[in-house]
């Protein structure tokens, strides 16, 4: 299981506007590319995603659904990578301060994944999350939406 967590210097308002930003998934998500909204509105429950993973000459079709979103608390998805399975990602934003300590979980869920799963995935499987975690906190403090709309200031600031 791949647990990490980052200190956002931006309170889980601004942090949630760029998670519920669909067209900037690619500019923060680790090996995403060609990233668009499927069915529903992005995050609410039940809304998904389509896009593309590569990995060496291989390319993948992925989509991924909103199973619980709580407006700048949670959000949970499950990634469906087709015949490798699924994954549970688990994103807490928790007040720390003036800032969001965000906590991510993910852990495969169903499909050949889970069997594969080990140490040296989940090794491999931190060093993507200590990346994508840098990126997301980068695109938050920057107070800009991967798409470029500007983030609210808080509304006691």
């Amino acid at each position: 299981m791949a647990v990490r967590h980052r200190l956002i210097r931006k309170p889980p308002e601004a942090v949630w506007a760029v998670l519920s930003d669909a067209e900037g998934f690619e500019h923060w998500v680790v090996g995403t590319s060609r990233v668009r909204s499927g069915e529903g509105r992005w995050p609410e429950l039940g809304a998904t995603l389509r896009y593309e993973i590569r990995i060496g000459p291989l390319t993948l079709r992925n989509r991924t659904i909103v199973r619980r979103s709580e407006a700048a608390r949670v959000l949970e998805l499950e990634a469906d990578s087709g015949a490798l399975g699924t994954a549970r990602i688990a994103m807490e934003l928790r007040p720390w301060g003036e800032h969001t300590l965000l906590i991510l979980d993910e852990h495969p869920l169903r499909g050949p994944g889970g069997a594969l799963h080990n140490g040296l995935l989940d090794a491999a499987q931190q060093l993507r999350h200590r990346a994508m975690l840098r990126r997301l906190a980068r695109l938050c403090e920057a107070g800009e939406t991967p798409s470029g709309t500007r983030v609210a200031p808080p509304r006691n600031a």
